[in-house]
């Protein structure tokens, strides 16, 4: 038994080995939603408001990334990963 309380060797039928790789650990996954990245690309300096889990962003948008959208702010930039925002209003 490994830490995590499962068998040290995997089960295969046939004495086949499997073709995917054993688990070794957590994994992080980040999910990129197209649709609200080209939005924000479409919205490229122009003034949006950007609601998050967190709570409301107002700013021009800077850029845009598959993973998150810079925002300036005043005179401050602020980066917003794209899975934590919940909607998107163009100005």
């Amino acid at each position: 038994m490994n830490p995590y309380g499962m068998p040290s060797q995997p089960y295969h039928q046939g004495g086949q080995s499997p073709s995917l790789p054993l688990f070794n650990g957590p994994v992080t996954v980040n999910p990129v939603d197209p649709f609200v990245v080209e939005t924000l690309q479409g919205c490229m300096g122009h003034y949006v408001v950007i609601e998050t889990t967190r709570g409301r962003i107002e700013g021009i948008v800077q850029s845009c990334k598959p993973d998150h959208v810079a925002l300036r702010v005043r005179n401050n930039t602020f980066f917003v990963r794209i899975a934590e925002i919940v909607w998107i209003m163009p100005d």
